[in-house]
């Protein structure tokens, strides 16, 4: 046999030794990405998170993310802060990782954080609806009315009979002394949600 062939043998022998490979391990996650929505579904998080760490490794994107959830629905939430940051390091344009991360940091009270990542998730996609939303919140909370304004306008420019958004918009206008634009969005959320009390509570400061 010439050592041409030789080597064309040996190759192909490697490649199918990898392929048989990548398909076994393949398998081995698909397997285990299956028993932890079992054992999730029946409230078992702990014996989830167990076989999602038995096929773990930090280049593993999809298993990052399903333990960052896991955990933090286990309450281990500096655990699960880690598993999403290192899905984020994976892919840094992941907006899901970014959103996942906010909700043991939320836990944590480390708003901060919160706040960065969403604000990275709007550097990714400035109209992206649950940051500008969320973020309009937080400073709707913080007493930040100009800003919150900003960030709410965002959301009802893009959906301008969202019940949620339109009732936080009329508010932070109505905070902000902007009664006409306030008592004009609390009558659309009326038309939203008929005798809302909210809205109706609105409406009765500036009559």
């Amino acid at each position: 046999m010439d050592t041409l062939k030789r080597k064309l043998i040996i190759i192909s022998f490697l490649l199918m030794t990898s392929v048989i490979l990548y398909s076994q391990n393949d398998e081995a996650i698909i397997e285990a990405f299956s028993n932890s929505y079992t054992h999730e579904y029946a409230g078992d998080y702990a014996k989830a998170i167990e076989f999602m760490k038995r096929v773990n490794s930090d280049n593993s994107y999809e298993v990052n993310l399903r333990l960052g959830w896991l955990t933090y629905m286990s309450g281990l939430f500096t655990e699960s802060i880690t598993f999403y940051q290192k899905a984020i390091t994976i892919m840094p344009f992941s907006i899901e990782a970014k959103l996942g991360y906010v909700y043991p940091a939320a836990a944590l009270g480390n708003w901060e954080q919160v706040i960065k990542q969403y604000n990275d998730i709007l550097r990714i996609d400035s109209k992206n609806s649950t940051a500008n939303y969320r973020l309009g919140l937080i400073y709707y909370g913080r007493e930040d009315y100009t800003t919150a304004l900003r960030f709410f306008e965002q959301v009802v420019n893009l959906y301008p009979f969202d019940y949620n958004s339109t009732l936080y918009y009329a508010w932070t206008n109505l905070k902000l002394a902007k009664t006409r634009e306030a008592k004009v969005l609390f009558n659309k959320v009326l038309m939203m949600q008929p005798n809302d009390s909210s809205a109706l509570e609105g409406l009765s400061l500036i009559r």
